[in-house]
């Protein structure tokens, strides 16, 4: 019985020995950069970015942050500071909420940004968690508590990855291991941070992006049996009360940080399917937007841009891979439009742009 004894307390302190040991990797590693920049291994990346967000923030050096849902997720932060001439940290996140995008923003704005380009559309204000309960983003990672710290140093994953970086620090295993990474089970794979979440340089626009492509998706979301997923999630008085909330609320609270907002380009076929198969969600989209505008032009430390009533683009069809989803050549435009001020909105004609939005749809007539 005492050897019994003996051994299960062996077995416990080593499992104590080996967790500690795996703790200790991780925060001498520090895969995500949580502590300080990368200096004992090569810094790599993941396109998680509800958590490798919290790292950027940590370790990046940055003056603008950049933020916005899967339409300003291919941005690459080079081309922004080319752009816009400032020292960016993309932030955007795919499905994002105005709970979970205003937090980030809170984070990275304390760390030092003195602009914010926020691409804004109107279903990140649909109701979801409040940031506290959020299930997909972790509020104590960002703010580094005990528990954020606990649950990154105690991170399974986390000390896989951190195993996984040494490994790749070893000169004749880096280069293989690079190759290798987005085919193995780790989530750090991108050596350079312009790649996160953008697309290869050789990629082929016209293949993933064409009117036929925006056809399929316009006839799937306007079928009888899908159309009412397009009024999924709008409920006007909480998309007014979420966007007071999370974007008012953040914008106020930073009088000396510029935000740069943007309404993004979507496709005029976004519009025309509300407009032919849900007219009430339409109508929310519009009164919602009057309201954003009304609000935002009259923020002295805003400056509003609407793009979708940039018939030039939005009516062309090329331009995108579904109804909403621009091509990096809109990317770029989006950003020379940004620096130069163009489709800028006048606070003194706020509803100047919806109501040219709006003549658009009306008069709308597709032809296949």
């Amino acid at each position: 019985m005492q050897g019994a004894f003996t051994n299960l307390g062996r077995l416990l302190l080593a499992s104590v020995a080996c967790v500690l040991s795996a703790a200790a990797l991780t925060f001498i590693v520090d895969p995500l950069q949580l502590f300080r920049p990368s200096r004992l291994v090569p810094a790599f990346y993941s396109e998680d970015t509800r958590v490798q967000n919290a790292g950027l923030i940590s370790s990046q050096p940055f003056d603008t942050a950049f933020m916005g849902t899967s339409l300003a997720i291919h941005f690459r932060q080079s081309d922004i500071d080319r752009a816009l001439r400032v020292r960016s940290l993309k932030l955007a996140m795919t499905g994002s909420n105005s709970r979970q995008q205003a937090f980030v923003l809170e984070q990275a704005i304390d760390r030092g940004a003195r602009r914010v380009i926020w691409e804004m559309d109107d279903f990140i204000f649909i109701d979801a968690a409040d940031i506290e309960t959020d299930p997909y983003l972790s509020v104590d990672l960002y703010r580094r508590t005990a528990k954020g710290i606990a649950s990154y140093l105690f991170s399974a994953a986390m000390a896989k990855e951190s195993v996984f970086a040494l490994l790749r620090s070893v000169p004749l295993l880096r280069e293989p291991l690079t190759r290798a990474s987005p085919y193995l089970p780790v989530k750090f794979a991108l050596a350079d941070i312009d790649d996160i979440y953008a697309l290869p340089r050789d990629f082929d626009v016209a293949r993933d992006y064409n009117a036929r492509k925006t056809l399929a998706a316009f006839t799937y979301i306007t079928d009888p049996v899908r159309r009412r997923f397009l009024g999924e999630g709008y409920s006007y008085e909480a998309m007014v009360r979420h966007f007071e909330q999370d974007a008012v609320g953040l914008i106020a609270r930073h009088p000396d940080v510029t935000f740069d907002i943007y309404f993004p380009p979507y496709s005029i076929l976004q519009f025309v399917a509300m407009r032919d198969a849900s007219p009430e969600t339409l109508k929310i989209v519009t009164a919602l937007t009057a309201h954003i505008a009304r609000r935002l032009t009259q923020m002295p430390n805003v400056r509003l841009h609407d793009f979708r009533a940039v018939a030039a683009v939005t009516h062309d069809l090329n331009n995108y891979s579904d109804v909403i989803h621009h091509s990096p050549v809109v990317d770029a435009m989006v950003l020379k439009w940004l620096a130069s001020g163009e489709h800028r909105v006048d606070p003194k004609a706020p509803l100047a742009s919806l109501n040219e939005l709006k003549a658009q749809v009306e008069a709308y007539r597709l032809e296949r």
